[in-house]
C-alpha cells in the first residue's frame, strides 16, 4: 500500500534565499522545479545577455536538483519562459552549448513560452522544471 508524505521544500544554501517560495518542492521521488531567473547569490540579474542569463538560470535549476540527489538526466520536464523569443532563437547554438556544457546530451520533454515580463524587469528568461529522482539518489532533507 502507498504512503503519502508531505511535499518538501528544497532550498539549496548556494542559492539566493527564498522569501515566499521554495527553489523546489519534493514530493515523493518527484522534484517540482521552481522558477529560476538568472539570479546570482546577491540577488541581481547577471549581465551579458540570453546566453549568460541561460547559463545562471539553468545552473540555478541544476543546483536544487542536485540538492536532493538529482542529476540531469532524472529531468522529464522543462519550460523556458522568454521575453524576447527571437534572440533566443538567433542565440540557440550557443544556448546548446550551455545546455551540453551543463547537463550532458538530456533533452527531456521541453516547451518555450514567450512572456511579456517576468518577476525582475531586467530578467529576459525563466525556466522550471520537473524531475524524478531515484530512491538510490534521492536526499531528503532533514525535518526543521
Amino acid at each position: 500500500m502507498a504512503t503519502h508524505s508531505a511535499p518538501v521544500p528544497i532550498n539549496p544554501a548556494s542559492l539566493a534565499r527564498p522569501s515566499g517560495y521554495s527553489h523546489g518542492t519534493l514530493s515523493g521521488n518527484t522534484l517540482h522545479l521552481g522558477g529560476q531567473t538568472a539570479l546570482d547569490q546577491d540577488m541581481k540579474i547577471v549581465p551579458g545577455g540570453i546566453v549568460e542569463q541561460f547559463r545562471q538560470a539553468f545552473a540555478n535549476v541544476l543546483a536544487t536538483l542536485a540538492e536532493a540527489g538529482g542529476v540531469p538526466e532524472d529531468l522529464v520536464s522543462v519550460t523556458i519562459f522568454l521575453t524576447d523569443i527571437p534572440d533566443y532563437q538567433a542565440h540557440g547554438r550557443e544556448i546548446g552549448e550551455v545546455w551540453r556544457e551543463l547537463a550532458g546530451p538530456v533533452y527531456p520533454a521541453m516547451a518555450g513560452i514567450g512572456t511579456t515580463g517576468l518577476w525582475q524587469p531586467e530578467a529576459m528568461i525563466e525556466i522550471m522544471g520537473v524531475a524524478v529522482i531515484p530512491d538510490e539518489r534521492l536526499v531528503r532533507p532533514a525535518a526543521s
